[in-house]
């Protein structure tokens, strides 16, 4: 035992030693290697960028000069020199247009001695006055051809040659060829990943980013967006491979490369992210680190096969598996005894649950058959007054309404019944017009004791919806009495009632109470702040039902100028609810 532990020692630090040269040679090779690979690959990148740089101010460079003899040729065109000295220009835009196909030019104008416009291939132009142009004033000025930089009032810059047209030794008009030098922009931007062009003052004529032109290079770098935290963070770890940057281009650090362009002392600088060597370097690094990582799992996996102490710790978790699993069965029979006792609970919570509606429902009865009598014990009286004064014929308009509340009183019972059984009736057009009205004429003796000002703003169209007219009869009328209530400890009650019409038909009712204290108990069953033998907690828990089953919703909120405001909202009857129904 001695002998294995002297032996066991000293394998164990050879051990450490070896993983830890592994480390280090890793760590070196790593290094080493992003550093060459770094240098050839953004040397190779750096060549490849001043290669595009020559090629792009090389077709900048030819597209000038292929335009600067346009303007000469077309200043000795006899037809255009004819058409000047005439006055007859019919003819010439229409030949200005069959040369610029072949030259390749943005547009040609042919401009008179006062500056107009007489001849153009973009016909919109004809009749615009460019006297003060400085292309048309100094081709008058010169006896050569004129090359003029100027901005736009839309962006970016035009590039013209003008020369003047001559006839008998005297200026009859000037000659204006547009350069198109915005289609190497549009060119370049799908290719390079910035390029700016600068005249001899230094400032940016032609750019990739539309912001720079205008400006100067220095001004267009510092006018870079600012950046966080965040974005500093990752430009860290991205660029940890790249030598330092010559610029940076929208938070990205880029290559520079400028170049000159033999005309007039302009300037090219393109702009190259380091992306490609990254992505390059980053490869090769990404194969050494795998390699080295299989080195040292092989390692580890090696030294795993030999020792003991491995051997022991396996037989120990499989000791503690065991215990584990003795554990998750008796974690098991515990689960099943409690989801039997939960099946139990629920058998008894359903038993409870049709008990409880038993009761809503007798409750229920009671609480919407109170209406109908009160309003019959107000009419009984007005037609015992009015026979009194000998008045039988309206008397008899009482016993009428009687009669149609205690058709009411059975219909509403026939309610209760089918809503305690949803779905046995068949659902018809309602125009909620006429179900406010009638639910207002129930409601109209109690409004009339109370003195309450109605205000109504109902829709000149009818708004129809699909549902039962007893049940969101039930429902206004609820909403109706829970407005008087609420407003009887207020001076001048007042109710206010919105009918609007959309996707959705909504009424509104509200009131000018003192608000509803506790919106999320609102409509539970039971639920009332009436005083006992008022109400029975029941009149909006029934109302919201209603309207959920039939296919809208209830709400109920506090206004801005206090009192509470109900909102009931049902689908507006179309040719596609009707389809679904």
């Amino acid at each position: 035992m001695a002998d294995r532990a002297r032996r066991s020692g000293p394998l164990s630090w050879r051990v450490r030693l070896a993983l830890g040269l592994l480390i280090v040679l890793a760590v070196a090779t790593v290094w080493v290697t992003n550093l060459l690979l770094t240098d050839r690959f953004t040397e190779t990148t750096r060549n490849r960028a001043e290669l595009r740089l020559a090629l792009y101010s090389g077709n900048i460079l030819s597209e000038l000069r292929r335009n600067a003899i346009v303007p000469q040729l077309l200043a000795r065109d006899p037809a255009l020199i004819g058409a000047l000295n005439s006055g007859d220009f019919s003819q010439s835009s229409q030949r200005l247009i069959s040369y610029v196909d072949e030259i390749g030019a943005a547009s040609l104008m042919l401009l008179d001695r006062d500056g107009r416009t007489v001849a153009a291939t973009d016909r919109n132009r004809l009749g615009e006055g460019h006297r003060n142009q400085s292309y048309f004033v100094d081709a008058l000025r010169s006896n050569t051809t004129v090359f003029t930089t100027q901005p736009r009032e839309a962006g970016g810059y035009s590039f013209t040659y003008s020369r003047r047209v001559e006839s008998q030794n005297s200026a009859i008009g000037v000659i204006v060829v547009e350069v198109d030098l915005a289609k190497f922009e549009r060119a370049w931007a799908g290719i390079t990943d910035a390029v700016a062009v600068m005249n001899s003052e230094g400032t940016i004529v032609l750019a990739t980013e539309p912001r720079w032109r205008g400006r100067t290079m220095g001004e267009a770098l510092t006018r870079q967006p600012p950046e966080n935290a965040i974005e500093r963070a990752i430009k860290a770890t991205a660029d940890w491979t790249a030598l330092p940057p010559d610029a940076y281009l929208r938070g990205e650090a880029v290559m520079r490369i400028d170049g000159r362009i033999p005309f007039r002392g302009w300037t090219m600088a393109t702009f190259t992210t380091y992306a490609s060597v990254r992505e390059k370097v980053n490869a090769v690094l990404a194969l050494e680190i795998m390699g080295f990582a299989l080195l040292a799992a092989l390692a580890f996996y090696a030294l795993s096969r030999k020792t003991a102490l491995r051997m022991a710790l396996f037989q120990r978790e499989s000791v503690e598996l065991r215990k584990l699993n003795a554990r998750l069965h008796r974690e098991i029979a515990e689960r099943e005894k409690v989801q039997k006792d939960l099946a139990s609970a629920e058998q008894t919570l359903e038993q409870s649950s049709k008990l409880a509606a038993l009761g809503e429902m007798s409750a229920a009865v009671s609480h919407e058959l109170n209406q109908p009598l009160a309003a019959m014990k107000t009419y009984l009286a007005g037609a015992r007054l009015l026979l009194n004064r000998n008045r039988p014929d309206e008397a008899l308009t009482a016993f009428h309404r009687i009669d149609d509340l205690i058709e009411r009183m059975g219909a509403i019972t026939r309610q209760l019944k089918s809503y305690a059984r949803k779905g046995q009736e068949a659902l018809s057009p309602v125009d909620l017009t006429d179900a406010l009205a009638s639910a207002l004429s129930m409601m109209e003796p109690q409004l009339k004791a109370r003195r309450v000002r109605i205000t109504k703003i109902l829709p000149d169209e009818p708004a129809r919806v699909m549902g039962d007219r007893m049940r969101i009869e039930q429902v206004l009328v609820n909403l109706l009495r829970n407005a008087i209530d609420a407003t009887k400890s207020v001076r001048d009650p007042e109710i206010e009632i919105i009918l609007a019409t959309g996707e959705t038909a909504t009424l509104s009712v509200r009131d000018n109470g003192h608000g509803i204290e506790d919106l999320d108990a609102l409509f539970e069953p039971f639920y009332t702040t009436k005083q006992p033998g008022d109400g029975t907690g029941l009149g909006l828990a029934i109302s919201s039902q209603i309207v959920s089953d039939l296919g809208g919703r209830l709400t109920a909120r506090n206004g801005a100028e206090g009192g509470a405001v109900f909102e009931m909202q049902l689908p507006v009857l179309n040719e596609k609810t009707r389809a679904a129904e």
